[in-house]
């Protein structure tokens, strides 16, 4: 790495620094207690467990908090490797290029504001090798959700999953720009405006890893804020097991789910089930309640539109590295949908811009052969199973599969 960028990064580094150190980590006097969750020796807690009054949507973060990192919390450690998996680690499983997404804009739309968000992704990125990303290079441009600078409250829970998107985006499509579009609070009105917004700055691709009840006010909402002909809009599955969730089950979404992603002795040099901690945690699927089927969605077990589409790793157990500093205490490991959505959106650039009026969603369902058909697992009991329970092509909790290449997300 260059001197100069080394010294932007470490001075990006000791700013977030000072600003986490004025954090308080002790809960507040009457605050519901945070729910761990545990399986296979890890132990993780709900980035969003608490909404705020009047939210409706949660992000689907899930923080490791159990996790021995084998370098140094904060900075960047050129000769130590953060616990979780980083870039080559997700190209390789995914089968995907190294170095790309030139020429490409990816958004990131979230809730509130992470004030360290650009400086830990500089972190993030100088720790695996990747190019600067930066407001001043003209990489990188953080919005509120009318594309404006004031930005909303700060929320720590949601910087973490704000720097889990940026780190995944980061991750797979290095060479894409990057709009951050922050919605003044978590209700589908403000996020739905921050998706229009980051539409209209000019990103082909935008990711949104929250998730909330259905509601008969979800065809509004299509049409509203998520019918983008010619843009790749991806949507996490949910962290709640089975069960359809908004707006990963509108008609113009690709609906992303959540796999357990394991090194294997076989050819592929990888394997994935569903991701299942519990009844209650796991990938999101399902049938909806509201919404109509998409005509590119054949399954005959669900009358109306059906989760997921596609997948990716979602299991904090085989979770990925993320810095975090507002909120955090540096590298830290993330699981949950949350980590699904944006490497799928950066699947998308990798693969190109969609042509003009296409609808990306469908682009999986014309080459089903290109993915990885993930065959085991479930994320609970339903009826027909295969909404619930992986098998032999499509099934609900990873739709068609996983990326292997990009021909499964070229138009």
């Amino acid at each position: 790495m260059p001197a100069s960028t080394r010294r932007l990064v470490l001075a990006l580094a000791g700013t977030a620094a000072l600003a986490v150190s004025a954090i308080s980590t002790a809960a507040p006097a009457g605050a519901t207690p945070i729910t761990v969750h545990s399986k296979g020796g890890a132990s993780w807690v709900r980035a969003c467990d608490t909404l705020a009054k009047g939210d409706t949507m949660a992000c689907n973060a899930l923080r490791v908090t159990n996790t021995v990192q084998r370098v140094h919390p904060m900075g960047v450690t050129p000769n130590a490797t953060p616990s979780g998996y980083g870039p080559s680690d997700l190209l390789s499983a995914y089968n995907l290029p190294a170095g790309g997404g030139a020429g490409q804009t990816i958004a990131i739309v979230d809730a509130y504001d992470d004030p360290n968000a650009e400086s830990d992704m500089a972190v993030y990125r100088a720790q695996y090798g990747l190019p600067a990303c930066t407001t001043a290079n003209g990489c990188f441009k953080k919005v509120n959700q009318t594309g404006g600078t004031k930005y909303p409250s700060k929320n720590s829970g949601w910087a973490g999953e704000i720097s889990l998107d940026l780190d995944m985006v980061s991750a797979i499509a290095p060479n894409a720009k990057i709009i951050l579009v922050e919605a003044n609070t978590a209700g589908m009105t403000n996020l739905g405006t921050s998706v229009n917004t980051a539409v209209k700055l000019g990103a082909k691709f935008v990711s949104n890893s929250y998730g909330g009840s259905e509601s008969s006010a979800d065809t509004s909402y299509d049409t509203s804020y998520f019918n983008h002909p010619g843009v790749a809009i991806t949507v996490s599955a949910g962290d709640s097991a089975y069960g359809a969730q908004y707006p990963a089950s509108s008609r113009y979404v690709t609906s992303v789910g959540g796999t357990a992603l394991k090194r294997s002795s076989g050819a592929r040099g990888w394997s994935e089930s569903v991701w299942s901690t519990s009844s209650t945690e796991g990938t999101g699927s399902g049938c909806s309640a509201y919404d109509a089927k998409p005509t590119w969605q054949k399954d005959t077990g669900c009358g109306k539109r059906t989760v997921s589409d596609v997948s990716a790793v979602a299991d904090p157990a085989t979770g990925v590295a993320v810095y975090q500093t507002y909120g955090g205490s540096g590298w830290a490991v993330y699981g949950g949908t949350s980590a699904s959505s944006p490497i799928i959106a950066g699947v998308y650039a990798l693969a190109g811009a969609p042509s003009t009026g296409s609808y990306p969603a469908s682009f999986p369902y014309a080459h089903t052969s290109a993915l990885n058909d993930v065959t085991t697992g479930s994320n609970g009991s339903c009826s027909p199973s295969y909404l619930c329970t992986a098998g032999t092509g499509y099934d609900g909790p990873t739709g068609l599969g996983t990326p292997n290449g990009l021909t499964a997300f070229a138009g």
